[in-house]
């Protein structure tokens, strides 16, 4: 099987004007993950030097890469400076955009106050609000899709303050950390209209990704190494104590607990913003059901075979993961919440890492 072939081109971030349409980058990796930004590190040699910075102009840059043909991975360029005899390039996802910018106006300049508002509609808000302003245009585009979460209430509405300058990174992390939120990832497509490739932030609800049956990563198949699976009780618990709002006598509490023949272990969880019994009792059942699992398998090594073609996989799909060998002996769904792509370098062959969860961690808002 012929060794696959990357191509990796930079742009200008605002005109889309072409910059290095094959830019000779060595020691690459680059990946996505769930509810966070991707990211690339890659080394330019010495001698192609001259590129900087009119072709690598770090922040202002667009970088891509591409596998076959295939653009697999596009963002910015972050930093680019000489150590030695080289230069190490350091680029992340397009969601890494928002770490660096600010809500100035407040309430995203009249978006907000937000009361049981879609969090799916407020991280809309948040890349409108962001592309808005003078310069600050990317192009990204941002999933149509809703969900049945609320942000905020009528006694506290969800706000954010000009005198704070709140990053609007983290007014979308706070969206999916909402009981039931959305989850996102990004990706990079070619737009046609536009004549360049532009990113694309997914939301999914009640979940991102799907289990999938047509794909599965299998020792002696397509796993080349695994991390072992680990056994760690130390989070491990059948008793949760979740206290919600409230102080003292008056907070509210829910306990979830079983018995299973084990040792009894607990976990407090603490959610001072939660008001509602129910859903305080809902978040203690989630918590204790998810510390009950040992075994946890967190990362492997595949191939690229016809089990499981590279890109056929998407961020928070759920895939048989079947590891046998001295260290290993598991037979179970795991759930695919990034991925690290390294391309052939020298004698090295592609390696393609994921990093997993159990996928019976995870419950979802419907």
């Amino acid at each position: 099987m012929s060794m696959p072939a990357y191509r990796y081109q930079t742009r200008h971030v605002l005109t889309g004007d072409l910059l290095a349409a094959d830019l000779p980058l060595s020691d690459v990796e680059f990946g996505l993950a769930l509810n966070a930004a991707g990211g690339l590190s890659a080394t330019l040699a010495q001698r192609f030097a001259h590129l900087l910075p009119a072709q690598l102009d770090p922040g202002n840059t667009v970088l891509t890469a591409e596998r076959d043909h295939t653009l697999l991975w596009g963002g910015l360029i972050w930093r680019a400076e000489p150590q030695g005899s080289s230069y190490p390039i350091e680029a992340a996802g397009w969601g890494s955009y928002l770490h660096r910018r600010h809500d100035v106006h407040g309430n995203l300049n009249g978006r907000g106050p937000y009361t049981h508002a879609d969090p799916c509609q407020v991280i809309r808000d948040v890349w409108s609000y962001a592309q808005s302003q003078p310069d600050g245009d990317l192009g990204v585009t941002v999933d149509s899709t809703a969900s049945r979460a609320k942000a905020g209430t009528p006694a506290e509405p969800f706000h954010t303050d000009w005198w704070e300058a709140p990053v609007l990174g983290e007014v979308v992390d706070d969206m999916t950390q909402i009981e039931g939120g959305p989850e996102w990832t990004e990706t990079t497509d070619w737009s046609t209209a536009a004549g360049r490739p532009v990113g694309r932030i997914r939301l999914g609800w009640p979940r991102l990704g799907t289990r999938r049956t047509d794909i599965s990563f299998t020792s002696g198949i397509n796993v080349a190494t695994t991390v072992p699976v680990t056994y760690d009780a130390d989070s491990y618990a059948q008793i949760v104590i979740a206290f919600g709002a409230g102080e003292g006598r008056g907070r509210r509490r829910a306990i979830d607990a079983i018995r299973n023949g084990r040792l009894r272990l607990e976990h407090v969880l603490d959610a001072p913003a939660e008001k509602s019994n129910d859903r305080l009792a809902a978040r203690a059942r989630t918590e204790r059901t998810s510390r009950q699992i040992l075994g946890q398998v967190t990362e492997i090594q595949i191939n690229d075979h016809p089990a499981a073609r590279v890109g056929s996989w998407q961020i928070g799909d759920d895939v048989r993961v079947s590891l046998h060998d001295q260290w290993s002996d598991f037979d179970g769904w795991c759930r695919i919440t990034g991925w690290t792509l390294r391309p052939p370098q020298g004698d090295d062959p592609e390696r393609i890492t994921l990093t997993l969860a159990r996928a019976d961690r995870f419950t979802y808002g419907g």
